[in-house]
């Protein structure tokens, strides 16, 4: 499944990036890597934007960029 596919206070292992190394490397700078723990921490109202914790850091990125993160659900 995809990262934008995700609702508010799930919580998700990403198993691949599927992008442009431009955006992968800003990924990358974020923390966002392949086998880590993501927590969705808001959606906005108008679904473009999604927040996500990897660790202890907080991001947002837009929904099209989230829609080439494939995640599977974490317990």
């Amino acid at each position: 499944m995809k990262l934008s596919e995700l609702n508010k206070g799930d919580k998700a292992i990403i198993v691949y990036i599927n992008c442009e190394n431009t955006l992968k490397n800003r990924f990358y700078s974020f923390g966002i890597t392949k086998n880590s723990i993501i927590t969705v921490e808001e959606v906005t109202l108008t679904k473009s934007t999604i927040e996500i914790k990897i660790k202890n850091t907080k991001v947002a990125l837009r929904l099209s960029e989230a829609s080439q993160i494939e995640v599977n659900y974490a317990n």
